[in-house]
């Protein structure tokens, strides 16, 4: 993990489970462990 808290996508799927089409996370701008996070989720259609 990155001193200012933004995760990359292959951060976060080094921490998380899902993969790709029920990863509903790209990119985690910015989190307090046990408090809060700010992600990103890019939506085309």
């Amino acid at each position: 993990m990155s001193d200012n808290h933004t995760l990359q996508i292959e951060e976060i799927l080094d921490l998380l489970p899902h993969r790709y089409p029920f990863l509903l996370v790209d990119r985690v701008l910015d989190f307090e462990e046990g408090k809060f996070l700010r992600a990103v989720k890019n939506v085309i259609f």
